[in-house]
């Protein structure tokens, strides 16, 4: 069985296009902090935890070589958010050829959705696109910040990118095929919890 999939690519073309966001109130103890060691355990747990639910699968057969290979690429970033020390979600940043930046993941664990993290974590993600040459001298500066999102994806993912300043620039329908939501592990996650 397959279903229908529709991919929408969006864009910044300045950094004036980049709208801020309200974060959540101090009292939540939300940071934001890079991931400046490359570390594939950390990037996969991740990976497995914000994607789990919403049909992230194309790195889970990465080794760990793959992982380490990527991660070390010049301008390739780990911002992740943590709420009173604890991981609540990431957005990697992976520069491209001629100015070009891509937010290739961005999400929240499922226990830190709809708290006003997401959209704190865009926009201090897609700023962090926007000026990442300073970091990464040999990079040339940010033209360009782009990202896709699907109809696999989150209920409120398109609209968080719209708030933050993208634009839609292109879309694509494809049929992929029905799998089930991997999770980090089999039965993980506040909406298996509230099942039982």
């Amino acid at each position: 069985m397959s279903h229908s999939v529709t991919t929408y690519y969006l864009q910044q073309t300045s950094p004036a296009d980049l709208a801020p966001a309200e974060g959540p109130p101090a009292e939540q103890g939300v940071r934001i902090v890079r991931s400046e060691v490359p570390s594939p355990e950390f990037s996969r747990f991740l990976y497995t935890a914000v994607g789990g639910d919403v049909l992230w699968t194309e790195r889970l057969s990465w080794s760990y070589a793959q992982w380490s290979e990527y991660l070390g690429r010049p301008g390739v970033e780990t911002w992740v958010a943590y709420e009173r020390g604890t991981p609540a979600g990431f957005i990697e940043l992976d520069a491209q050829p001629e100015g070009v930046v891509q937010v290739a993941y961005f999400g929240l664990l499922p226990a830190f959705r709809g708290r006003r993290i997401g959209g704190q974590l865009l926009a201090h993600g897609t700023a962090r696109a926007w000026d990442l040459a300073e970091r990464w001298p040999e990079r040339p500066k940010t033209q360009r910040v782009w990202v896709h999102t699907c109809s696999d994806d989150g209920p409120y993912a398109m609209a968080n990118y719209e708030r933050r300043g993208f634009r839609l620039y292109d879309t694509t329908v494809t049929e992929e095929p029905e799998v089930p939501a991997p999770g980090p592990w089999s039965g993980a996650g506040p909406v298996a919890l509230a099942e039982k």
